[in-house]
């Protein structure tokens, strides 16, 4: 007889934190090792495009050291 999602999380929450990261890790990696090919193709295109308007000049690009510090004001480190 298989459990349902329910019992899974009652059992799941009575787990030591180390076996609780565990599970989780491996239930993420089993659900997300191989991408969805509609998502990935999705992301070529866009990454494509994105670099396509780079290199045109058509946007520039903010440089990462910017948007880290954006980043660490917004969350207030």
């Amino acid at each position: 007889m298989s459990m349902t999602v329910e019992q899974l999380v009652s059992e799941a929450r009575q787990l030591p934190r180390e076996k609780k990261t565990e599970l989780f890790d491996r239930l993420l990696v089993e659900a997300f090792a191989q991408p969805d090919p509609e998502i990935d193709t999705a992301w070529r295109a866009e990454t494509r495009r994105r670099i396509a308007e780079i290199e045109s000049g058509q946007i520039k690009g903010v440089p990462g050291e910017q948007v880290m510090a954006e980043l660490r004001q917004i969350a207030g480190l």
